[in-house]
């Protein structure tokens, strides 16, 4: 008696509001459609051939069935439904059809039946059969696993999707700017003879599999490739501008550029298949004026110490330059130079305010000043234009009254400056007492000379 049950329910499929009898060892396998098909359930039947249909009455009235398919706009009504006063059968299905099956006085049970023994799936093999390509890879299939049409309730004609997986590996860049090996996984709801990917940045193999329906059985099909070498390249490049902590001028929105000397280090990075590489720069965006190149580089170290916008690129190629890529970089904008020099400073204020005499400036690629007193002893010299003069001398702050600066220096646009003048120092806290007096501070004053 156990034996006859099991054998029975071998038979027998049931999903949803429809059972199906005689479908075999191969499960009816249930979708539930977009909501826009109208269709409450798709049923793929693994081979419709002696299989019967069932629909349970839910209210003790026998149910008229009609059908449709992809391809008109008429919906027919079934002969043959057989009715056993608790539900009506239909004796063989008729696959690959639209049902309607309707109560008097319910709501239509609308589904589709797939018959998959007419869209058999078979994988042989997986190549390619193209040279060296750069940005695209065709890959060709040995295998069918054709469209499985089906249709909404109003005959619009929708295709079930198979959801066959390729495989393959590729490189991406991560936050950190190095490449990392990365698994793609894509799917396509039935097979052409070609399929076309973004060409692999690394070498791999390709791997279809499928389909759901055949997995879901225990009968998956999988063809892997033999290892391909890929040829295509890319590459990415960083640049880093040494912040100089008192130039704050930029030369642009991205932080390139400002006062010269302008000093950046330029990372690049590339996949595996990039043989040559070359840093280029030039004073145009489509690099028709390059005036350096670095090649074999994958750091560059410069100094951009004249005035104008630069532009910069790293540019790899493959063994046969047959692949090309590149990573832009700029402007770098390089200011003009600027030189003023202050006349007065309060040394040693509390506030801090104004307590150092500096130069303001803009891109100097030399300097020098010398600080002297009344009777024409140096007290300060130095030949950073970023530092300046705390008001000491050994160690000590010096007495109030007028001093005297001269300064040379020549900007990064070939402008040379010759500037002499006086300094006024004020009033400021010496020790724990207080000389008194606000300070203050101005620009201009000083002379070409």
């Amino acid at each position: 008696m156990i034996m006859l049950m099991a054998a029975a329910l071998a038979l027998l499929s049931a999903s949803g509001q429809v059972t199906f009898r005689g479908v075999g060892e191969h499960k009816v396998i249930e979708v539930t459609p977009d909501m826009n098909t109208g269709l409450n359930k798709i049923y793929v039947v693994y081979d419709t051939q002696g299989v019967s249909m069932s629909y349970p009455s839910t209210n003790g009235k026998r149910a008229e069935w009609y059908s449709f398919d992809y391809k008109g706009i008429n919906i027919d009504e079934i002969p043959g439904v057989r009715w056993d006063g608790r539900s009506t059968t239909l004796s063989q299905v008729i696959p690959n059809k639209g049902y309607k099956i309707e109560e008097t006085g319910g709501r239509p049970f609308y589904c589709w039946v797939v018959n998959y023994a007419d869209y058999m799936m078979s994988l042989n093999d997986i190549f390619w059969d193209n040279d060296k390509p750069c940005s695209l890879l065709t890959l060709k299939v040995d295998g069918i696993a054709p469209a499985i049409p089906y249709a909404s309730v109003n005959f619009r004609p929708m295709v079930l999707d198979r959801e066959l997986e390729l495989t393959y590996y590729t490189k991406v860049r991560d936050d950190s700017t190095d490449w990392q090996l990365k698994k793609v996984i894509d799917y396509y709801e039935s097979l052409n003879s070609t399929i076309q990917i973004n060409q692999p940045l690394c070498d791999t193999k390709f791997t279809l599999r499928g389909d759901r329906f055949l997995k879901e059985w225990g009968l998956e099909e999988v063809v892997e490739s033999r290892d391909y070498v890929t040829h295509a390249v890319s590459c990415g490049a960083t640049a880093d501008q040494e912040d100089r902590g008192y130039d704050n001028e930029k030369g642009n929105k991205d932080g390139l550029g400002g006062s010269a000397p302008v000093h950046i280090l330029f990372t690049g990075y590339y996949t595996d298949a990039v043989v040559y590489r070359v840093w280029e720069i030039a004073t145009d965006p489509d690099f028709e004026n390059i005036i350096m190149s670095f090649p074999y580089q994958d750091e560059l170290d410069y100094t951009f110490n004249d005035a104008g916008a630069y532009y910069v690129r790293y540019r790899v190629a493959n063994d046969d330059g047959s692949c090309e890529d590149l990573s832009e970089i700029g402007p770098i904008t390089v200011s003009e130079s600027e030189l003023q020099c202050p006349n007065i400073f309060s040394p040693g204020s509390t506030e801090g305010v104004n307590d150092v005499w500096k130069v303001s400036y803009k891109s100097l690629i030399e300097f020098h000043c010398w600080i002297y007193n009344r009777w024409g002893n140096l007290v300060c010299e130095f030949t950073d234009p970023g530092s300046g003069w705390d008001g000491t001398y050994h160690g000590q702050l010096v007495d109030t009254g007028v001093y005297y600066y001269v300064v040379t220096a020549t900007g990064s646009d070939g402008v040379k400056y010759k500037k002499r003048g006086d300094i006024t120092i004020l009033r400021y806290t010496r020790g724990a007492g207080a000389a008194g007096g606000d300070g203050g501070g101005g620009m201009g004053g000083g002379s070409e000379y």
